[in-house]
């Protein structure tokens, strides 16, 4: 019988299983529409190969080794030009995938309101896996449509980070990094402040949403403290738009 490690670190999924090279973790209705979207990646790099179903009902895939950013120190502003790059590649590189029939991208965490590129969903440091000089987004399965500024904002607010007690004139230049890296257009850096900052407080509306529902994960997560966070960082986005546009043009 082959040893069971335990992997912890995540907050929503269930119990995630490492068994020698491969990670197990329960298939759900989505898990068709991830598998088919990791195989039209699997030449990239930038996301583990899926390995089918086990005997037990379990989705395989690739582990990756590495350390998550988020234990790392934050990214200097050349890393977040070449983060910036590698979401441009993935989201070009998911505008002609062509889910099959029974894709079933549910459940809508957050909304993006419209959108019909193939997005990750959870462009976090939480999520990003780095070995030397390969990096990897593990956790697929938050994808589903979106748009490339939705799914960029996000990945902006975890790895500038943006914080409550942040100096707008450290984060513009930080900010111009990523979305240098991504290669925005003019009239899509004017849009951009504006998408993250609605993002971040809509992470903030699920936690409070949580809380006054008791719907988990989102309501452990709102007393475990997650709301300080994204509550006063979405009020700071939304007070320095100006700067971020000044800084992107």
């Amino acid at each position: 019988m082959e040893f069971e490690e335990v992997l912890t670190g995540g907050n929503v999924a269930a119990e995630v299983i490492r068994i020698g090279e491969t990670v197990r973790k329960p298939a759900l209705p989505q898990t068709a529409g991830v598998e088919a979207a990791l195989n039209h990646l699997a030449d990239k790099g930038f996301a583990p190969r899926t390995l089918g179903i086990d005997d037990r009902g379990r989705h395989i895939l690739e582990y990756i080794p590495g350390a998550l950013a988020d234990t790392l120190p934050p990214f200097s502003n050349e890393e977040l030009q070449r983060l910036g790059r590698m979401i441009r590649e993935l989201h070009d590189t998911m505008a002609t995938f062509e889910p099959p029939a029974e894709a079933d991208w549910r459940p809508v965490v957050i909304d993006p309101a419209g959108g019909d590129l193939i997005c990750h969903g959870d462009l976090a440091p939480w999520n990003l896996v780095r070995d030397g000089d390969r990096w990897v987004f593990i956790d697929w399965d938050n994808i589903g449509p979106a748009t490339r500024l939705w799914d960029l904002g996000y990945a902006a607010t975890g790895f500038l980070p943006f914080a409550p007690d942040g100096d707008p004139q450290v984060d513009g230049p930080r900010l111009r990094a990523l979305v240098d890296g991504y290669g925005l257009d003019a009239e899509q850096r004017r849009a951009f402040p504006t998408q993250i900052a609605q993002h971040t407080r809509a992470m903030y509306d699920l936690l409070v949403h949580g809380h006054e529902t008791g719907e988990q994960p989102w309501s452990r997560l709102y007393a475990e403290g997650h709301g300080n966070y994204w509550g006063p960082t979405a009020t700071y986005i939304e007070q320095n738009h100006d700067t971020w546009i000044e800084a992107l043009l």
